[in-house]
């Protein structure tokens, strides 16, 4: 760590840059998250709502799904109300807090690592159901189901301690602007006045840690699922199969890509702003499109949906 000087100050709070624009461009930024939020939020209420009244979506696979949405809910609530009002500057919208700063990098940690463990979870579940369907009531009991729920929030909420701890360590000392429209780690570390190798390598070994041990479980439970769909002769069966996968499958390609892009990758020089594109896709983006793949893609979420929202069910007949 760097002495200090007489010269430098504690920081206490941070100014998130944002996007670059000009006040018209803001605005319509403004409105096109603002649209993307509301629909997000829509979206994932209405996969609760549908698996809580449908009696026949109360199945583990629908089970872990309402998980997800909750958890997507939260994911993006964490970030893009600050983020709006730093647009429109209500309350001194870029400014946040040192504590508020900290709070949202292990909020946001915590439900991105829970979201890793979730999915794969639902890896095992597709698994079981597939690769064992006479075992499947044993294996994916309602009590496994909620163990595995619960070990994903806990094991979630324990991954950003030791991170969160090592930042709250650091010395800001000027300037506090974060080249981000959040707080996350990297762009505050540049900020630190102190040395952030450890932080770096911490960093760096908890987020391949949770990414790697997530990923090896999905990767295991569909090299299993598709050695097993290889073996089935009928080919309306297999491709019955697979389409329970399908969405599943869709959703963990977008959503592991781009957090091995963010935060496993080697130390080249990139471009900012580059980074707070891929940031947004899949933080903002993803949470959005996820809902739509999963009722596109399921025929019991979809045709359910149609049931609950369609007119005959709002007119009671």
């Amino acid at each position: 760590m760097q002495p200090h000087t007489k010269n430098w100050t504690q920081v206490t709070e941070f100014v998130m840059m944002g996007f670059a624009g000009n006040h018209e461009v803001h605005l319509l930024l403004f409105t096109f998250f603002l649209t993307i939020y509301l629909f997000t939020l829509v979206e994932n209420l209405a996969i609760i709502l549908v698996v809580a009244l449908d009696h026949q979506l109360r199945r583990p696979m629908y089970f872990f799904l309402t998980h997800l949405s909750c958890l997507e809910i939260w994911y993006t609530s964490v970030t893009v109300p600050k983020m709006l009002a730093g647009f429109i500057w209500v309350d001194g919208g870029k400014h946040i807090s040192y504590a508020g700063c900290l709070s949202q990098l292990f909020i946001f940690t915590f439900l991105g690592a829970t979201e890793c463990f979730l999915l794969a979870a639902m890896a095992y579940d597709r698994y079981v159901a597939i690769c064992m369907p006479l075992h499947y009531g044993a294996l994916v009991s309602w009590g496994t189901c909620i163990r595995l729920a619960a070990a994903c929030w806990l094991v979630g909420f324990l991954t950003p301690i030791l991170p969160s701890y090592l930042m709250s360590q650091l010395t800001f000392c000027g300037p506090n602007v974060i080249d981000h429209f959040f707080c996350d780690a990297a762009p505050l570390l540049a900020l630190s006045c102190s040395d952030v190798t450890w932080n770096e390598t911490v960093d760096f070994l908890v987020s391949l840690a949770v990414l790697l041990d997530s990923s090896v479980v999905i990767v295991v439970s569909y090299g299993n699922i598709f050695w097993t769909l290889l073996h089935i002769r009928s080919a309306a069966e297999r491709q019955k199969a697979f389409s329970t996968c399908a969405a599943h499958l869709t959703v963990v390609s977008l959503f592991y890509g781009t957090l091995f892009f963010m935060y496993v990758r080697t130390k080249v020089t990139s471009s900012i702003n580059f980074n707070k594109v891929v940031s947004v896709f899949y933080s903002i983006v993803t949470p959005m499109i996820n809902p739509l793949i999963y009722s596109l893609r399921n025929k019991e979420v979809k045709g359910t949906l149609c049931r609950v929202f369609s007119l005959k069910s709002w007119k009671g007949q």
